[in-house]
């Protein structure tokens, strides 16, 4: 997988994640200010182990975690199913 490719894949996922989010405003009361968003899509492996490894590296800044386990949403495909939302403390 290019840079390139998944960055497109990344920013579907946050797309489709924040479709959730406006659909669902409850998760924002979730959410810690100024976080770092992770999403590892469940059913694309390549990518969700670039993403876990980006994860990795970051987790020491200070910021809280949260991080989104969720299907991708496909090609025309903005809604997805409930996702896992888990906030890891800083």
């Amino acid at each position: 997988m290019t840079d390139e490719e998944m960055f497109n894949r990344n920013a579907d996922l946050q797309t489709a994640f924040m479709q959730y989010i406006l659909d669902h405003p409850e998760i924002i009361e979730k959410l810690p200010p100024d976080y770092l968003l992770v999403i590892l899509p469940e059913d694309d492996p390549e990518l969700a182990k670039r993403n876990e490894a980006l994860l990795q590296a970051r987790v020491s800044d200070g910021k809280p975690v949260v991080v989104v386990r969720m299907k991708s949403p496909g090609p025309a495909k903005l809604r997805i199913s409930t996702p896992k939302v888990k906030v890891l403390a800083s």
